[in-house]
């Protein structure tokens, strides 16, 4: 089961708090990325790509709202647009909650076993930490199948001038969902085997097949260049 929200709170009150990356400028993104500092790392980088790929996802929508050539998609593009911006805003809380969670995981894991009588509680630490630096990550690939999945009902149903870059979007959120699983599966060990962690494993294989579906059928669908009739009733999932 998931890590308490009071533990996690916890956990994560460990470690220094850092100036969100949303504030930071691109240049200084990547210059942190670039330094010795263990955060921001991969994790955090897969959000920020894939908050980009949703941003993009977005653009793609309003770019085809009020076009009389698409107007008959523009109950789907105005159930889109906010959407996606949504998802880029998530995403990049989620930079920054990986890189605490991974700070605290790496905090506990330097704790030095002299200091504790109790072997176990610095050891249920250490797994405590682990799981919400594994829960973070696996919501992220959760948001990269969001954001594909608004991307795939978009194809051939808006701006053909910017269908490429439904095309980027795609290989982007691919890409940030396996970095982001791949910082699920790291932590996976330092749990230890139980229901959580075999649930969190299929779960994953799980998203990652769905993901790679959906991004090839994006691509798809692009390289045809062919449009694709309106949907008659918009998917539940977009709250129509």
């Amino acid at each position: 089961m998931p890590v308490p929200r009071a533990s996690r709170v916890a956990i994560i009150g460990n470690v220094q708090a850092a100036p969100s990356f949303r504030d930071l400028t691109l240049a200084a993104f990547a210059e942190r990325l670039a330094s010795s500092e263990p955060v921001p790392g991969g994790g955090s980088a897969s959000a920020v790509a894939a908050a980009l790929a949703a941003s993009l996802v977005a653009m793609v929508a309003t770019l085809t709202q009020g076009r009389p050539k698409y107007a008959e998609h523009a109950p789907l593009c105005e159930a889109v647009a906010p959407k996606a911006s949504a998802l880029a805003d998530e995403l990049l809380d989620l930079a920054d909650a990986d890189a605490q969670a991974y700070a605290a995981c790496a905090f506990a894991l330097k704790l030095p076993r002299e200091s504790f009588e109790d072997k176990e509680s610095r050891d249920r630490q250490i797994r405590e930490s682990a799981q919400v630096a594994a829960e973070v990550p696996l919501r992220c690939v959760e948001r990269c199948l969001d954001a594909l999945q608004l991307g795939e009902v978009l194809s051939g149903r808006s701006n053909k001038n910017a269908s490429s870059d439904l095309r980027v979007a795609s290989l982007l959120l691919e890409a940030a969902a396996d970095g982001a699983a791949a910082n699920v599966l790291v932590n996976l060990p330092l749990i230890g085997t139980n229901d959580w962690t075999v649930a969190t494993e299929a779960r994953v294989a799980e998203l990652m097949q769905t993901v790679a579906g959906v991004a090839r059928d994006i691509r798809a669908v692009v390289a045809r260049g062919e449009p694709r009739p309106p949907l008659a009733d918009l998917p539940e999932w977009l709250g129509a």
